[in-house]
């Protein structure tokens, strides 16, 4: 299984801001959609946006709309999820996921390679 490195995780405070960054171990992002999602403590996995390889088309979580922005720099080999005006509810482990796709995919099912998470947490 190939393995996505996750950076950028740690402590911030309510309306602050974090930006995380996701890189493959081993290969390019070329072809592939990729997305990031989020577990907080007692809930399952959940979607907080995608990017198709060309950057051209995002999607985002209703509950993280306008405060985050995902990009990616295909030259550097490495998507990032800018997180703006975080709030405590955002504290979860991140984690980001690729899948060989020409589309955005908002499902974490379809995703084939996964990262081991980075923590973020927002204090009050």
């Amino acid at each position: 299984q190939v393995q996505l490195v996750e950076s950028g995780g740690g402590l911030v405070q309510a309306g602050g801001s974090l930006r995380l960054s996701c890189a493959p171990s081993g290969r390019t992002f070329s072809t592939h959609v990729v997305g990031w999602f989020r577990q907080a403590p007692g809930k399952e996995r959940e979607f907080v946006a995608a990017i198709s390889w060309s950057g051209g088309r995002t999607s985002y979580a209703d509950s993280v709309k306008g405060r985050f922005a995902i990009s990616r720099d295909n030259a550097k080999n490495t998507v990032f999820l800018q997180m703006n005006s975080l709030k405590p509810e955002d504290t979860a482990v991140y984690y980001c996921a690729a899948k060989e796709s020409w589309r955005v995919v908002v499902t974490s099912t379809a995703y084939d390679y996964w990262g081991q998470g980075t923590q973020v947490t927002v204090s009050s």
